[in-house]
């Protein structure tokens, strides 16, 4: 099958979604994308971008028996501008986020945020012919928040809508790469901690550097990792937090190719999260695949990845954060029976490879693809 894949944020989880698709996929794809800059900017002005580069490629004789897209595509706006052809596809629409359940900065978000991107996660949901989101969490939590937000329109009651969107939408988790090599089960000492996000406010940084300073203070001996992109406006927690962790460094930063970061992951004990906006949870489970015991709040999409299981759980606060990992530092024993009870969790963290899901997300679009379109008149 031939499909069209449109990537207006080619970047970080989106464009790792794409690429891993495609590398494990039977289908032929034609990846037209955006670079990973200014999102605000990529979300209003994609579609019409995209119209007049798939206009180009269809007059060159391409064709497509699908089309699949991001929630930061206009979907709609793109059926309109697009050759009639591709109008036409069937399509699918990952939702990696939305914007309706994005945490505010509270100190320097304006008192009313700009919404219409909400509307366009919205009308995308409503042009798309099947909507997959990232998690069952993701998915309850846009229906609920745009239930909500709909009743606040001015008029017009738009819960037939609403309903479309329901019955189109499901659950189709991203793979990951899942080292083939066996995992180690025992713990080093020092405990490694590892924290791997984009270093912004929404990772809540602030909470991880606050529990880790405290285990500083009570002299607990750990080394440290702090991976991830960094951006102009990073907190100052990073910098700041440098200085005091001295020897404790191990890897700071950005790492350039995938493979080292692997290798970080594959001799760290302990992944650590602090996220207040996470979906899914990739790089969680890319640690747990490659032998790291996770420590992660106890909200969003998390729960779901671990099983609810409590261990591998804490409250989302600094000082239960620095008790937990206090515990496994100075209990080798704790952190070796984790090791043991997490066999477990690798093995159905395992059934996010690539190997796997590409070809129940291939069965999944090609469902799509088969069945006649359905919900709004798609002309």
């Amino acid at each position: 099958m031939r499909v069209l894949a449109l990537n207006p944020w080619h970047g970080g989880s989106h464009r790792a979604f794409l690429e891993g698709w495609i590398a494990h996929s039977r289908h032929e794809f034609t990846p037209v994308t955006l670079p990973a800059h200014r999102w605000k900017w990529r979300m209003r002005h994609a579609a019409v971008s995209f119209a007049q580069e798939v206009g180009r490629l269809a007059a060159r004789g391409a064709e497509w028996d699908a089309l699949l897209c991001t929630d930061m595509l206009n979907l709609a706006e793109f059926r309109g501008l697009c050759p009639t052809a591709v109008h036409r596809l069937p399509t699918a629409v990952y939702f990696h986020e939305n914007q309706l359940a994005y945490p505010s900065r509270s100190e320097h978000d304006p008192p009313e945020r700009d919404l219409h991107f909400a509307f366009t996660n919205f009308t995308t949901a409503l042009a798309a012919d099947a909507i997959w989101f990232n998690s069952n969490w993701h998915r309850q939590t846009f229906l609920a928040s745009l239930r909500d937000w709909l009743h606040h329109m001015p008029d017009f009651d738009e819960n037939g809508a609403l309903d479309q969107i329901r019955a189109r939408s499901s659950v189709q988790r991203p793979g990951i790469e899942v080292p083939i090599a066996s995992i180690r089960q025992t713990a080093r000492s020092p405990l490694h901690i590892v924290w791997a996000a984009r270093w912004e406010y929404d990772k809540d940084p602030e909470t991880f550097f606050t529990a880790i300073r405290q285990l500083v203070e009570q002299d607990v001996p750990f080394n440290i990792s702090v991976l991830g992109e960094s951006f102009r406006d990073a907190p100052d927690c990073f910098e700041n937090s440098r200085h005091w962790l001295g020897d404790r460094v191990l890897n700071w930063g950005y790492l350039e190719s995938r493979a080292a970061y692997r290798q970080v992951l594959s001799q760290a004990d302990v992944f650590v999260s602090t996220a207040r906006h996470e979906f899914f949870g990739i790089a969680a489970a890319e640690a747990i695949a490659s032998g790291c015991v996770p420590l992660l709040p106890d909200r969003l999409a998390y729960p779901e990845l671990v099983g609810s299981d409590p261990q591998y759980l804490y409250d989302g606060t600094s000082e239960e954060l620095a008790t937990r990992l206090r515990q496994l530092a100075d209990t080798p024993n704790n952190l070796a029976e984790l090791y043991e009870h997490c066999t477990t969790l690798k093995t159905q963290i395992a059934q996010l490879d690539w190997r796997i899901r590409a070809d129940e997300l291939d069965d999944a679009l090609h469902t799509v693809a088969a069945r006649p379109t359905d919900g709004l008149d798609r002309g």
